[in-house]
């Protein structure tokens, strides 16, 4: 979240970092380090095909095909477990003996137990909290999860997916940054215990935070409990989790020991363009015999940040070199000592990608909403690969955000149990005030809003979060209207927006279960 200096976003911290060890390069300088990201390349480049010049605006950023990256190690999937406890004797799960049948879709995309879960979460340095309370609420999640009923009020079921991945896509701000044994996950799935990552959990900067015991605290680090494939599967009936315990539900063990991603990745979040890459079916988790993503299967997308979405097309405009250049740093926010425009900040990912109005020019704005300005990926691109999965694959989308609107103070009591107050209809858009800065904090409102561009959505006691924007809007396209030329009623809630701020993330994950509960069918 935005908090104080110690917990500022990587990208900050690190710059600080950098200060204080390279007297010689500050931030505004620090293009000269800036190596070629995977996705593109920084004007004044030349060891690529597609370099562009410091005069050119062009677009680089572009997906990158699973074939031009260096593959991750692939993981065998081994026999699926009954669900039974440990054998006695070995520690090792009771498996089947026989490798599992090849997945299969659902009925016509029609009657359907089988249901796929995305978590995109932001690894950023502001989100030990956050992680910390997302992975208290995994058992009650897988829960709800085993204990879903479709419509009818029979019991699904579920034969359940759950793949994670974080909020990080390779970025040139990030990447000089970045720890050395580091790389962004880029949408591909984070299926091995946080045990075995325990660097991550040490923040970026000068004096880092360390913040192991989100992981190790719900993770055993002698025996963690992981999925034999890139994601957990589970069924009332058998599970693929290496459980070497046999306590609890594996496939709640498995997850707290995979949910936590760590407080080391990019401040630059996309987590659009990681949730897209995630849901690529051309990448290796999504094809074979056992892919995550199912034909027909419904698809549960949860993203989980306190910042709005940075999925960048062109990084000319986040280049710290082009500082003197009115055309790359026009959404470079003013630095509040010089009233210069000196670095690019997380503010550049509200300013370029969102448009807001102030008639009164009192701080406070009427409404903001997404614009195309050719520097962030354009909404559109996720709202139309969302409905293509939808209309060419038979899978419903819905969609759970944790992100910084205020807390919701009533849900409804009844599915699909959505907000009735507090939430995205309270949210105020607005600048920094000194209300905002949480005690200990030694930033004025000026600094907040020169790194964020944006005031808090809400505010919490581990910190504040800015409002989601472009991923508000992205979710409520997956609302489905009602047709006014018909008698039925055919409005149907597929997005659910609840407050990254909030205490218990319950209410939020019962949102999920009970737009979850019309797309899935008990089978017969």
């Amino acid at each position: 979240m935005p908090t104080s200096r110690t917990h500022r976003s990587p990208i900050a911290s690190a710059a600080r970092a950098c200060l204080a060890v390279v007297l010689t390069c500050p931030f505004v300088h620090l293009g000269c380090i800036l190596d070629p990201s995977p996705l593109g390349e920084l004007p004044g480049d030349t060891d690529g095909a597609d370099t562009i010049s410091v005069d050119t605006l062009v677009v680089t950023s572009q997906h990158v095909d699973d074939t031009t990256l260096d593959p991750l190690p692939t993981t065998t999937a081994g026999p699926d477990t009954t669900g039974d406890p440990p054998d006695g004797t070995t520690g090792e799960p009771v498996t089947t003996g026989e490798d599992p049948p090849p997945e299969t879709g659902c009925i016509d995309g029609g009657a359907c137990e089988q249901l796929d879960v995305l978590f995109v979460i932001d690894n950023s340095g502001t989100m030990g909290e956050e992680q910390s309370q997302l992975a208290d609420s995994f058992p009650a999640f897988v829960k709800l999860l085993r204990g879903l009923s479709d419509a009818n009020g029979q019991l699904v079921g579920a034969d359940v997916h759950i793949m994670v991945t974080t909020t990080d896509v390779p970025h040139p701000l990030c990447t000089p940054f970045e720890k050395p044994d580091y790389d962004a996950a880029d949408g591909q799935p984070i299926d091995t215990p946080c045990t075995d990552r325990l660097a991550r959990f040490t923040g970026l900067g000068a004096d880092p935070p360390v913040m192991s015991e989100i992981c190790t605290s719900r993770c055993a680090e002698a025996a963690p409990s992981v999925p034999t494939d890139p994601f957990i599967r589970f069924s009332p009936t058998s599970h693929n989790v290496i459980d070497p315990d046999g306590m609890g539900d594996p496939a709640a063990d498995a997850l707290a020991c995979i949910g936590p991603q760590g407080i080391d990745g990019c401040g630059m979040e996309s987590p659009l363009e990681a949730m897209r890459r995630a849901l690529d079916l051309e990448a290796r988790w999504n094809i074979g015999e056992r892919p995550f993503l199912r034909p027909g299967a419904p698809l549960a997308v949860v993203i989980v940040t306190d910042e709005t979405d940075c999925s960048t097309l062109n990084f000319a405009y986040f280049d710290p070199k082009l500082h003197d250049d009115p055309e790359f740093s026009k959404y470079w926010p003013s630095h509040p000592s010089s009233g210069q425009r000196t670095e690019p900040t997380s503010a550049v990912c509200w300013n370029a990608g969102m448009t807001c109005a102030d008639d009164d020019d009192d701080g406070e704005y009427e409404w903001c909403m997404s614009e195309d300005k050719h520097v962030l990926q354009p909404v559109s691109r996720y709202t139309e690969a969302l409905a293509d999965l939808r209309q060419h694959h038979g899978k419903d989308v819905v969609m759970l955000v944790l992100g910084g609107v205020p807390q919701v103070t009533e849900h409804n009591h009844a599915p699909p149990f959505e907000p009735l107050a507090g939430g995205v209809d309270a949210l105020v858009y607005r600048d920094w005030q000194p209300d905002d800065i949480l005690p200990g904090d030694t930033d004025t409102p000026a600094d907040k809003q020169f790194e964020f561009g944006i005031g808090p959505g809400c505010v919490g006691p581990a910190g504040q979060a800015v409002p989601p924007g472009r991923i508000q809007e992205v979710c409520q396209a997956l609302d489905i209207p009602d047709d006014p030329d018909t008698a039925v009623n055919e409005r149907a809630m597929r997005c659910c927006i609840e407050s990254v701020c909030d205490s218990d993330y319950t209410a939020a994950l019962g949102c999920l279960a009970g737009m979850l509960q019309p797309t899935l069918h008990a089978m017969p």
